[in-house]
């Protein structure tokens, strides 16, 4: 049978083109005012997903 792709994880996670992992950082939602601008400003972009669950995320995607 043939594996699924985890669409969870795909709608979360995007594969560049050299075949890294990148998200989004967590916390945006709400309750920003009680931040600091720093803070928020910080959460702002797309970060790696860390080198111990990429394993994990590849196979959830079906990257191998």
């Amino acid at each position: 049978m043939k594996q699924k792709t985890h669409k969870g994880t795909a709608k979360r996670i995007k594969v560049t083109g050299k075949g890294k992992l990148r998200r989004e950082q967590a916390g945006k939602r709400h309750l920003m005012e009680a931040m600091s601008s720093k803070r928020r400003r910080n959460l702002k972009g797309t970060v790696d997903v860390a080198k111990a669950d990429t394993k994990r995320v590849k196979r959830l995607l079906g990257q191998g």
